[in-house]
């Protein structure tokens, strides 16, 4: 398995896309999956939208109106509405990985969704070639 950090601001999304090709070049992950996992409550990572960078405000835009921070929420750290953002769009991802590249279509880039920062993150690798 292999560990990945980024420094994150306090939300975003921030584009790893480069980072995890280049894990990939690096280990000679050839043919298989690979499964790209964050472990934290307040963070995600996802496929989108990798050229117009309107796409993401107005992703992030979305999130904050469909889950906005409430007074009348309990969680006593006050970020509640991340932990909420968090299990919507998922902590973990499976990508296809076909000749040592990640499968995507042409307008997509893989994403770290920061809905709590600043902090310094970690997202793991493992890969898992085809028989």
């Amino acid at each position: 398995m292999n560990i990945c950090s980024l420094v994150t601001g306090q939300e975003g999304m921030y584009n790893i896309t480069s980072e995890i090709k280049k894990q990939i070049e690096k280990n000679n992950w050839r043919d298989g999956l690979l499964l790209v996992y964050c472990p934290h409550t307040t963070a995600s990572v996802v496929v989108s939208e990798n050229v117009d960078i309107d796409v993401k405000a107005d992703i992030l835009a979305a999130y904050r109106e469909a889950f906005p921070k409430k007074e009348e929420h309990l969680h006593y750290e006050g970020n509640a509405f991340a932990h909420i953002r968090s299990t919507v769009s998922g902590v973990s991802l499976p990508l296809i990985v076909e000749n040592t590249k990640p499968v995507l279509g042409e307008f997509q880039g893989i994403y770290f969704m920061e809905f709590d920062g600043p902090r310094t993150r970690n997202y793991y690798l493992k890969f898992l070639p085809t028989p």
